[in-house]
């Protein structure tokens, strides 16, 4: 019997799309990490700070279900040359302002672009990723984006304490540009599912599909707890002395990330997520509580080994269950959706939790976040035996 060859994911096209995306992550999540603490500086408001975040992040929300339903219709390569020319444009702006408006409208304007670009990105990765080979595709997929999103946080903070912020803005305008450049030699639309014509649709059915909703909330409750991290872990550094080491907390995280992503992959497409998501959750909650107790560099590190954990786990489990739970022409929704629920988590993160630190302090804060967690373990666990249930009573009725 001939035995079937295993079917190819490390396309030339799938590796440059991994390089792109994490250096467009890398660019503007270093940006996300440099402009809350650059304005909670010169405005002495960690909530302004976190505005900037929150306004960002409310940009890109609003301007997903947008691209997901014109996805068809676009040049993806065009569309994704033009909005990726536009950020070069408004980081330049960005240059020597100190005024709250012009920044809060600059990062508007970063978010709407941020949006677009990012659910371009995902389509064109997951038309590449054959479907026995989803968990692991998005799996190294969202490692990209993962790890942009730890190394770039973590260059902002590490370039404020050393630099100005107008050099971390050079720095990132220059990676901007090599994303550009690069994306010149993306194939246009390899692999997408033909376009049905559906002008019966309304906007929301476009835009919006219940089955890969779970998914989407649960990561959402997720990624308040992220935005905490990334937001305000300096905050927590300063009040316990620790300096520029805070950024330490990231390079811990990303490579817990390096360590889990090659094998979670394959656990999700092997077994499910089920053998993925209830330990995630238990690191997540301990990291999270070890950061309420932490006034040590030791207790930081730690905290960042069982976080990074989670992180590393979390994020293309939900992704790769949102997409494969929806059908082909569907995947740039699920896309949309999930990454629209990770912005919602990082806007609300950033602009609840700055409040709460204002008033409770930074570790307590964190020790509160832990109890997303357990409200996301909840969730899934009553979604796991409503449908363990369903699957009995069809078995029963067969």
């Amino acid at each position: 019997m001939k035995q079937q060859a295993p079917v190819k994911l490390w396309t030339w096209q799938y590796i440059i799309i991994i390089i792109m995306t994490f250096l467009f992550f890398l660019s503007l999540q270093a940006l996300m990490g440099g402009f809350p603490a650059f304005v909670g500086e010169i405005t002495h408001d960690p909530a302004k700070g976190g505005l900037m975040t929150t306004s960002f992040m409310l940009a890109a929300i609003f301007t997903r279900p947008f691209i997901g339903i014109f996805m068809h219709k676009l040049n993806m390569k065009a569309t994704l040359i033009v909005t990726l020319l536009f950020v070069l444009i408004t980081i330049g702006l960005s240059f020597g302002r100190a005024t709250f408006s012009i920044l809060v409208m600059l990062r508007i304007l970063q978010g709407i672009s941020f949006g677009i670009i990012s659910t371009l990105f995902a389509t064109f990765a997951t038309n590449l990723i054959p479907s026995a080979r989803i968990g692991e595709g998005i799996g190294y997929f969202g490692m990209a984006t993962s790890l942009g999103t730890t190394f770039g946080p973590m260059i902002a903070l590490s370039m404020l304490h050393s630099y100005s912020f107008n050099k971390l803005l050079t720095v990132m305008l220059f990676v901007t540009l090599l994303t550009a450049a690069g994306s010149f030699f993306i194939k246009n639309n390899q692999g997408a599912p033909a376009a049905k014509p559906v002008p019966d649709k309304s906007l929301l059915e476009f835009a919006f599909d219940k089955r890969a909703f779970l998914p989407c909330l649960l990561v959402a409750l997720f990624y308040i707890t992220f935005s905490g991290i990334v937001n305000f872990i300096d905050g927590l550094g300063a009040a316990n002395h620790f300096g520029g080491k805070v950024s330490v907390f990231f390079l811990i995280v990303a490579g817990m990330m390096v360590f889990t992503r090659p094998f979670s992959g394959k656990i999700y497409d092997r077994f499910g997520h089920i053998f993925l998501i209830y330990p995630a959750s238990v690191c997540g909650i301990i990291g999270l509580i070890l950061l309420a107790f932490t006034h040590s560099f030791a207790m930081l590190s730690a905290a960042a080994i069982f976080y990074g954990i989670a992180y590393g786990i979390m994020q293309p489990t939900f992704q790769a269950w949102a997409v494969s739970r929806v059908t082909p022409e569907k995947k740039g929704t699920a896309n949309a959706m999930s990454l629209s629920f990770m912005d919602l988590g990082m806007a609300i993160g950033a602009g609840t939790l700055g409040n709460v630190a204002v008033e409770i302090g930074y570790n307590a804060t964190y020790g509160l976040s832990s109890f997303l967690i357990f409200l996301l373990v909840f969730l899934y666990m009553a979604f796991s035996l409503t449908n363990k249930t369903k699957k009995e009573q069809l078995n029963q009725s067969a």
